[in-house]
């Protein structure tokens, strides 16, 4: 598992999610632990390396 720290597109504070870093690519949706409003979270890997990462608020 690989955590990635990052702002909330929503209310700005800062959250982690947890990744599969064995999934090269992956979408998924989760809510911020803040705020509670969903997240539609990118995340690419390479060799287990993030190569990308992208939140936005859900249906943006």
């Amino acid at each position: 598992m690989y955590e990635h720290f990052f702002q909330c597109p929503y209310c700005w504070e800062t959250i982690s999610f947890l990744l599969d870093s064995s999934v090269s690519e992956q979408i998924y949706i989760e809510d911020c632990e803040v705020c509670c409003n969903p997240i539609e979270a990118t995340a690419k890997f390479q060799n287990r390396e993030m190569v990308f990462f992208n939140a936005q608020e859900l249906g943006q």
